[in-house]
């Protein structure tokens, strides 16, 4: 009977230098021997050099195989295009609770089912909310007012407070006034930050009346302080149930 033996490492060295990076790395569980040849640093830092050469680099200073460098670049790679989970809630899921009283008394207070907004072009969590005419909002200190959004889960089951801002506004007499609120972080996902780098918008669209100051309308939204632009809709879904459901749900 003829005996099966190993080819010599000359030969999986020449072999190795023919495969690419995924093929390289499953001939490395074979057998021990085959680990140690298609794992060497000459096999692995030309690949590593090309696909992330910033890992590259660290092997000076950081006794790891250029094989490892590779590993960890391409898993960092796989994370970052990793697409996010869906939302477990949706609009259909939320109402909005808005607010608008002076220091006397409520000016009006606007319930509106997630459901029933309409859903921006692009997409981005940013709703325009009408008030009928016969319950427009006629003030005149605007400094005095205070703004408050809530978000509630259908059924009462819960509440977040997006805002509560009194006297905080700033105003364009005759076109709109708008209130910001800082957000929290959404805890286990905001890496042990205090803030979200998101920031809840409220803003009044205003017109004039008889001396005295009309909200013809209002929007929400939520903004990124990063790129000061409206978050999608199921980035704000996902920030927004952490707050909204259970931990185990999450």
């Amino acid at each position: 009977m003829t005996r099966k033996c190993q080819p010599p490492w000359q030969v999986l060295d020449l072999v190795a230098q023919h495969l690419d990076p995924e093929t390289l790395a499953a001939a490395c569980c074979v057998s021990k021997s085959w680990s140690i040849s298609m794992s060497s640093d000459h096999l692995w830092h030309p690949i590593c050099s090309t696909t992330y050469p910033s890992l590259s680099n660290l092997r000076p200073v950081a006794d790891v195989p250029y094989s490892k460098l590779y590993s960890l670049g391409r898993a960092a790679e796989k994370r970052r295009l990793q697409k996010p989970p869906k939302p477990l809630l949706s609009m259909n899921n939320f109402i909005f609770a808005i607010d608008i009283q002076n220091s006397r008394e409520c000016l009006v207070t606007v319930l509106k089912p997630g459901g029933e907004l309409k859903l921006d072009k692009h997409g981005v969590f940013r709703f325009d909310i009408d008030i009928e005419s016969n319950n427009l909002v006629a003030f005149e200190a605007m400094d005095s007012l205070r703004v408050t959004w809530n978000v509630m889960l259908e059924g009462f089951k819960g509440v977040f407070m997006m805002m509560d801002c009194k006297g905080k506004g700033n105003f364009v007499l005759g076109l709109e006034g708008w209130f910001s609120k800082e957000l929290p972080s959404a805890g286990c996902c905001s890496g042990g930050g205090t803030t979200s780098g998101l920031v809840a918008e409220l803003r009044l669209g205003l017109r004039e009346s008889g001396g005295k100051v009309v909200v013809t309308k209002m929007s929400v939204g939520v903004l990124n302080i990063v790129s000061w632009r409206y978050v999608f809709v199921d980035d704000a879904l996902r920030y927004l149930q952490h707050f909204l459901l259970p931990c185990n749900y999450v």
